[in-house]
């Protein structure tokens, strides 16, 4: 690239480096907000807050892992800005939703059903196993009091392999059977509150998925890859500048 100009790559670099992202012009307002993160690589990512329904990005830091508190600086950060969240989607990531629980919450149907779909496989062998992945299946269709009644008839049906369970001779402890079918099912359990938040506040238009920030996630990662072995400060600087925070 350097010969293509006449110039060296360090040359390149520096003036890569002086250029500044201008900082965003925020517009404070209420707004419904899609929070998610994105990682490049293992130990890189970053968390945005996106206005799905104005499409404008509102918040991008840098992390690590993601857990609770990025969340809570990411709150944070925008109420600074004068930002009222009335309502929040998320991923369905455990322990998240406790920053927002003063706020209506939105999970997002598609990773539920991806959560579900981790635990069963797509083609499941097991008869109990056929039939939650069946009632998962319905999330996107149903409403809360149709999917509350679906798994009611599924924990009666299957009762027998939710709770099936062997005595560790060594420790003298219960282990289930079925660990995996228990895990699907309870993470549709405590979720369900949050699945249909969106048919519940109307006037808020609080979409159902995160898809409008995994959207911006699939082409700010081509973007960012093409500019390979970049800096953790220049990548970040790519990341704002196309991000346009």
């Amino acid at each position: 690239m350097g010969e293509d100009v006449s110039v060296s790559a360090r040359t390149i670099t520096k003036q890569l480096d002086s250029v500044v992202v201008p900082e965003k012009v925020h517009r404070p307002r209420p707004v419904t907000v899609v929070m998610d993160v994105t990682f490049f690589g293992r130990e890189y990512g970053v968390l945005v807050a996106r206005d799905p329904n104005e499409h404008e990005n509102l918040h991008v830091h840098e992390l690590r892992h993601e857990n609770k508190l990025e969340y809570q600086a990411a709150r944070t950060d925008l109420e600074k800005k004068g930002y009222v969240l009335q309502a929040v989607v998320l991923d369905g990531r455990k322990g998240i939703p406790s920053v927002f629980k003063d706020i209506p919450i939105q999970i997002c149907q598609f990773h539920q059903w991806k959560i579900v779909r981790k635990y069963l496989t797509l083609r499941p062998k097991l008869e109990s196993h056929k039939a939650l992945l069946k009632v998962a299946g319905q999330i996107a269709k149903s409403t809360e009091s149709a999917m509350r009644a679906m798994l009611e008839q599924f924990a009666l049906d299957f009762k027998h392999d939710i709770e099936e369970h062997v005595v560790c001779s060594c420790c003298n402890k219960k282990k289930y059977v079925h660990r995996k079918l228990r895990s699907a099912y309870r993470s549709l359990t405590t979720n369900l509150p949050f699945l249909y938040t969106c048919q519940k506040y109307p006037d808020l238009k609080i979409p159902n998925t995160t898809n409008s920030a995994d959207g911006t996630f699939s082409q700010l990662k081509s973007h960012v890859n093409v500019h390979r072995g970049l800096r953790f400060d220049r990548r970040f600087k790519v990341i704002r500048a196309y991000l346009k925070l």
